[in-house]
């Protein structure tokens, strides 16, 4: 089966995901470069691949060091971004070449609104730090700030190191009984709660969410997700805490209502592998290497092995449990030195 991929087909609510995905494989098989050359170099033939299930997976450190291009004839809006993962030297970053940006933001503004609603319901608040250049750098500022151009007009935007600033905006927002979102890196959320915890559950009552989109990133202990939350939670006042899963290297993100389960739009979907065969597919509940297909990275690579560690549970939703341990640190929590 062919199938016809256009912005309009890869989010459309009825997306074939099996047949869409093997005619994105088609397609990045033969026109990238880089993931062609690395299916030669496994020694598997395309033509083979027949199954979802057996699409080989690119790993995440070709980012590094290639540029991952797939050049579709008419791909591509004009402008292109550039994301780049943070890293503590320039040599170990990762980038993401982004030629049709519209394909990003409809991935994002559909996925969105799948999990919270509109975004013009919400006052968005960042705790994250940006640079001069970070929303042309880093995905997930980005990301934030497309948000806030969607969002509610009013107390909003980026707060990093700022936190009585911040306090006072969504006290503001409380008073008026108006709903907001408070996005963040892992350890500013942490620094922000603490800093407030004299106050107790301040936010108790208030139409609140809290998302927080990573680990410490060596700028604090490193705690596992349901000790971030217990101490986000009891000092803020809140029923749960959100998460967020994204990377550079991707154009879709998963969200979590609460208890670290996340769930993937469904243009998107996440295998698990044997942390020692990549080769080999792990069953549900068991922890396995998480691989992604990616339908939104249909310029770049749609099928991406991570050196994130996780959980399939039976009804598609997953858990992301750590890292390989070999892996680099990453992401937008190192960009404030």
């Amino acid at each position: 089966m062919t199938v016809r991929i256009s912005h309009t087909a890869l989010f459309d609510p009825g997306l074939p995901f099996e047949e869409t995905a093997m005619e994105v494989f088609r397609i990045q098989s033969i026109h990238n470069e880089v993931y062609r050359r690395y299916l030669e170099v496994r020694g598997i033939l395309p033509g083979q691949v027949r199954s979802l299930e057996s699409i080989p997976h690119l790993p995440i450190r070709f980012f590094r060091t290639h540029d991952v291009l797939t050049r579709r004839t008419g791909s591509g809006s004009g402008k292109t971004l550039r994301f780049l993962s943070s890293g503590t030297t320039q040599s170990n970053r990762s980038r993401h070449i982004v030629t049709d940006p519209d394909i990003y933001h409809q991935s994002l503004e559909t996925g969105f609104l799948s999990v919270f609603g509109n975004p013009d319901r919400y006052h968005l608040f960042a705790l994250m730090p940006r640079e001069e250049d970070a929303a042309e750098s880093s995905s997930l500022v980005y990301m934030a700030d497309r948000l806030m151009e969607k969002a509610r007009q009013g107390p909003g935007g980026f707060f990093q190191g700022r936190h009585e600033a911040l306090a006072d905006a969504i006290q503001r927002v409380i008073d008026a009984g108006e709903p907001f979102i408070l996005i963040g890196v892992t350890w500013a959320l942490v620094d922000f709660a603490e800093a407030f915890a004299h106050l107790g559950p301040w936010m108790n009552g208030a139409q609140a969410i809290v998302v927080e989109t990573g680990g410490m990133k060596g700028r604090r202990r490193e705690m596992i997700r349901e000790e971030v939350h217990a101490r986000l939670a009891g000092a803020l006042g809140l029923q749960t805490v959100y998460s967020e899963y994204g990377m550079t290297e991707l154009l879709s993100q998963a969200w979590s209502t609460g208890r670290g389960i996340f769930r993937a739009p469904r243009w998107m979907r996440v295998f698990t592998r044997d942390v020692n065969d990549p080769a080999m597919a792990v069953g549900t509940g068991m922890t396995g290497g998480i691989n992604i297909t990616d339908l939104a990275n249909l310029n770049s690579c749609a099928f991406i092995e991570t050196q994130d560690l996780g959980r399939m549970h039976e009804d598609g939703s997953f858990e992301v449990l750590g890292r390989f341990d070999y892996s680099d640190l990453r992401g937008c929590n190192l960009m404030a030195e």
